[in-house]
């Protein structure tokens, strides 16, 4: 009996020692607040939408790690100021089997280009050149100083365009790349599964299986984690970041982020085409105040319209909150007694308690502000009108560079839907915008950016309030997980004991 005890506790000792303590789970279950809008990459924009479609294609450069790389792009040259040639890795396949050539790189990029979702991160590509199998070359009409930014964009992705030409309606249902991930199954409105690409050229992802539940209710989110329903979360709810620092079977992510929140003056309208007005209530917003009271400290005061980590960003100070100086710009623009108005923000409940906080501010200086709120689609479509007299907006750069988020929200050409809702049209600004996205100069971008921005900050027609800060929450055993700051984060390394 004796004898048979040991030779069971030896075999006990062995198995122990075969058995790692922490086995690694071979599902990996995030959850985010929105479904995906569209699987196909080229239409589907928003960043929940990416946040899945990321896992699947790959693009020809990637930013991940804060510079420009290659990623289907194994090298690339500057032919000229408007010509680039890429070479392409020659041991990429698609999910289905298929080799990944420059004709599905040049299908792609004209496909994006067609696209009224995306066309506004391509188009600065005039043509695509098939050389051979593996080299293209991308021509711009001019100059293009972000292009390789341009096409490290998950909407810049690569797509196989034999099986996307076979039934184009198929493949937005179920979606075929490059990427580390396979799709599997999308239960609209509930999940999106998918599966770990075992062929992928930068080696098998660490967990097989990944799931993406779709909770919109951010208290809801972290409930599914406390509970282990969840392993992952984005976006967790600002007043329980508290409750989940404090739980000791969670952890905490965040990263200063790409997104900037600001007030869009309608230059167009008095009394905002006057330049003292609108210094006037950038001088009356308590910005500091905002980001503790309603957002709990997750964010920055914003100076300018880019966040400190895109290029371009020239650093400037956030305007400081003075009700004096206010009152006395005001006066001098002949408003001492003040003036009524509106400010517009659509129907998301911290976007209204940030316009309610700024509507009791300028209230102080005298300026009377209703606030409208509005569903989101009328939101967009009025304000792009130039309907409004002030509205509340926020933008990612999501390139990480300042062209990105400048042409687009001051050129005089961009006025309305493509973004400039300030109405903003001077010729100075026009010109430095032009420099800086042509010059492939980087030396020569910056000081046109910082000039930019000097014109920005006395013409004021934006009054950017705060950066956001991205965050995110997971069980104490998941690991090799990294935050991106556009909130496109990649999974391939995340693993769960």
């Amino acid at each position: 009996m004796k004898k048979l005890l040991v030779i069971a506790m030896g075999i006990m000792m062995v198995l122990s020692m075969l058995v790692p303590a922490h086995a690694a789970k071979d599902t990996l279950v995030f959850a985010q607040g929105a479904d995906v809008t569209s699987m196909d990459p080229h239409i589907g924009k928003e960043t929940p939408a990416i946040m899945v479609t990321n896992q699947f294609f790959d693009t020809l450069m990637t930013t991940e790690g804060g510079e420009v790389e290659g990623q289907i792009a194994e090298s690339w040259e500057f032919l000229s100021d408007t010509e680039i040639q890429f070479n392409l890795r020659k041991d990429i396949t698609f999910h289905d089997g298929s080799k990944l050539t420059a004709e599905d790189v040049k299908f792609s990029l004209d496909r994006a280009i067609a696209s009224t979702a995306v066309a506004y991160i391509v188009n600065f590509i005039s043509e695509v050149e098939l050389v051979d199998e593996y080299t293209v070359i991308v021509r711009t009409a001019k100059p293009y100083a972000a292009a390789l930014r341009n096409l490290a964009h998950p909407s810049s992705a690569i797509v196989p365009k034999a099986y996307v030409e076979k039934d184009e309606e198929f493949f937005r249902l179920n979606p075929v790349g490059s990427g580390p991930y396979k799709f599997l199954e999308w239960k609209q409105g509930d999940s999106v599964k998918m599966v770990a690409f075992d062929a992928y050229y930068a080696g098998a992802p660490k967990t097989k299986f990944v799931t993406m539940k779709v909770v919109p209710e951010a208290a809801q989110r972290t409930i599914a984690l406390e509970t282990g329903e969840i392993d992952l979360s984005t976006d967790i709810l600002a007043n329980d970041v508290a409750r989940v620092k404090g739980n000791d079977k969670l952890q905490f992510f965040e990263v200063p982020g790409l997104s900037c929140w600001y007030i869009s003056m309608n230059t167009t309208k008095a009394p905002f085409d006057n330049k003292l007005v609108r210094q006037a209530i950038r001088y009356a917003i308590d910005a500091p105040t905002i980001i503790d009271a309603i957002m709990y400290g997750a964010g920055q005061p914003a100076g300018d319209l880019i966040a400190p980590d895109v290029f371009g960003y020239a650093g400037d100070e956030p305007y400081p909150y003075d009700v004096e100086k206010a009152k006395e710009l005001l006066k001098e623009a002949g408003y001492e007694n003040g003036f009524t108005c509106k400010l517009w923000v659509n129907d998301n409940q911290i976007r209204v308690e940030v316009c309610q906080a700024i509507q009791g501010m300028l209230m102080d200086v005298g300026i009377d502000a209703s606030i409208d709120v509005m569903e989101f689609g009328s939101f967009i479509e009025r304000t792009s009108k130039g309907e409004h007299d002030m509205a509340y907006f926020g933008w990612t750069t999501s390139t990480a560079d300042a062209d990105y988020t400048y042409y687009p929200l001051t050129h005089s050409s961009q006025k309305g839907a493509p973004g400039n809702r300030s109405f903003i049209a001077m010729p100075e600004v026009d010109k430095l915008l032009e420099e800086a996205r042509s010059s492939t100069d980087e030396a020569v971008r910056k000081a046109a950016y910082a000039a930019l921005e000097d014109i920005l900050q006395d013409e004021s027609p934006n009054a950017p309030l705060f950066y956001s800060t991205l965050n995110a929450a997971a069980s104490k055993g998941l690991s090799g997980f990294v935050m991106d700051p556009a909130g496109y984060h990649k999974l391939e390394n995340v693993v769960v004991e």
